[in-house]
Order: structure tokens, then sequence, then C-alpha cells
């Protein structure tokens, strides 16, 4: 079962598995953190349960460009460690292209960081295509 995130418990009890991937958010501003994001540009967190376990989550949004015309794009993608190879990221993947199409949208995008060769072949297998570079600079 997929289920959208949306009380503040429920987001809550989705930072063990988005810690995996974003170990640099504190457990004590994930919450506040989410909410903004939420309030700013849409963001949502949908979780896969398994026997009563979180095995998969997602972190998307639905925006509009001039590029890409109507878009979900998903900020985080995590299987927990404990649970891979068991398709919960095929699973979720299906889900959200079909919520992209639900809500119309017309292109699906994620970036995945150049390291995460095992995510890379994921993706591929799933049909996705590699379309562009992404650039990064810290200030």
């Amino acid at each position: 079962m997929i289920k959208k995130m949306l009380s503040d418990n429920d987001i809550q009890l989705t930072y063990p598995v988005m810690s995996q991937l974003r170990t640099h958010v504190p457990e004590r501003e994930y919450l506040n953190q989410v909410k903004r994001q939420s309030q700013a540009g849409g963001y949502q967190i949908a979780a896969l349960f398994d026997d009563g376990q979180i095995g998969c989550l997602a972190g998307y949004r639905i925006s509009e460009s001039l590029a890409w015309g109507k878009f979900m794009y998903v900020d985080d993608l995590i299987s927990d460690q404990n649970g891979r190879s068991k398709n919960y990221g095929k699973q979720m993947l299906a889900w959200l292209v079909d919520e992209a199409r639900k809500n119309g949208c017309q292109e699906f995008h994620l970036d995945s960081g150049v390291q995460r060769h095992g995510a890379h072949r994921f993706y591929l297998r799933e049909r996705m295509d590699i379309t562009c570079f992404h650039f990064a600079k810290k200030i």
C-alpha cells in the first residue's frame, strides 16, 4: 500500500528511512523543513508500506516550467536499506508516474548523484533516459 504522508505524525514516521538518503538533515529539523517545502513548492511525501513498515518513500512536487511544461520532480526516492531487492522502488516509481499522469503532467524528472551507480542501473532498467547534466555551485 502506498500512502501520502500528510499529517505531522505521518511525516515524522518517514524520517528513519529518509535519513538513509538525506543524512545531513537532523531529525529535530526534519518536520519543519518538510512543511516549509510543502508550503513553498508543493512538496509531498508518499510511503510504501509492507507489513506495517515503511519499505520505500518518495518526496516529490508538481510544478510547471517553460522547459518541461507541467511536470513531476522527484526530490527523494529511497528504499529502506533493510528491504532492498523487494521491488519497492519499482512499485513506488510506477505509483509516482501514475500520480503525475493523474495531475496532468507531461514529464517526469529526477536527479541522481553521480556516485549512485545502483540507482542509475535501476532508473535505466525502468526505461528512464539520461537527458541532461545538472550543474551546481555552493554559495
